[in-house]
């Protein structure tokens, strides 16, 4: 049986998917706004969450995004928008698989086993090792010099998501949007004070920096530290 979350705001899609999907084998859970469906993924952890983009309080790109952020789980886009460069966007900000409306049960049911086989397949992804430092996304826990790092649950997502991206720049409202889940910007002195905790635990100075590099009027990166 999998745990099938369904974010969608028409009330007769949803009662049907809920429906007709239990004979499938699926426990089926259905909500009608964006951050409904964002606190339904972060506390029920479903298997596979099928994402409506049409919602009355966020747009469900901008929701997949912030999604994307806290968790790996399978997300199917169902939408009316039928633009390739729409669709290849979305398969771009992480999601799984489409479906453009109308659709048919049947056809979500198939395309919800296609994705959980896939999941099943790939498996857990990989500690990330950067020198001394580990990063568990599984577990979530972090290592350095083979000494655990107590980390806040916000530090642990910051490190995350920039040692995912080994190497790369990423600016503060992309750290506000993806990592505190605020898409309409916040402020940037929460990022920086984070950052500065998050130094001080791995044993480094904004002055001499080993891990986190600022970029001046650009944004921060994870560096691969150098052998020896």
């Amino acid at each position: 049986m999998a745990r099938v979350l369904v974010i969608e705001d028409e009330p007769g899609i949803r009662h049907t998917l809920v429906r007709e999907l239990a004979p499938y084998g699926h426990s089926v859970q259905a909500v009608g706004k964006a951050m409904d469906g964002l606190r339904a993924v972060t506390q029920g952890d479903p298997d596979v969450v099928l994402l409506d983009l049409g919602l009355p309080d966020l747009d469900g790109a901008v929701l997949l995004t912030m999604i994307r952020a806290a968790t790996q789980v399978p997300v199917i886009v169902a939408t009316a928008r039928d633009d390739e460069r729409d669709i290849v966007r979305l398969l771009g900000k992480g999601a799984d698989d489409y479906v453009v409306k109308p659709f048919s049960v049947a056809q979500i049911a198939a395309r919800v086993a296609a994705v959980l086989r896939r999941t099943k397949q790939a498996g857990p992804p990989a500690p990330i090792v950067l020198g001394t430092l580990t990063v568990d996304l599984t577990a979530r826990e972090a290592w350095l010099d083979d000494a655990p790092l107590r980390l806040s649950k916000r530090e642990f997502e910051l490190l995350a998501y920039l040692a995912a991206r080994v190497g790369q720049v990423v600016t503060r409202p992309q750290l506000l949007a993806d990592v505190w889940r605020s898409p309409y910007g916040g402020d940037d002195r929460t990022v920086d004070v984070h950052v500065s905790w998050l130094r001080r635990k791995l044993g480094e100075t904004a002055a001499r920096p080993r891990y986190l590099h600022t970029v001046r009027g650009v944004g921060i990166k994870l560096v691969r530290p150098p052998a020896g």
